[in-house]
């Protein structure tokens, strides 16, 4: 395969793997850390917590 299609292809590999993680990352609203877990909620809702900062929300 010539080197040019190559590296288009890994161009677009990596430009679908930029979009999937700017489009599923959580971000704490808090303190802005990527650092969030997803914890189930009082009545098994969804939460989340900052690991960074402590902050909860859902």
């Amino acid at each position: 395969m010539p080197a040019s299609i190559l590296d288009e292809e890994v161009g677009h590999l990596l430009d679908a793997a930029l979009i999937r993680d700017t489009a599923t990352r959580l971000d704490c609203p808090s303190c802005g850390s990527a650092h969030v877990a997803q914890v189930l909620g009082d009545n098994g809702g969804i939460s989340y917590v900052c690991t960074a900062c402590g902050h909860s929300w859902s």
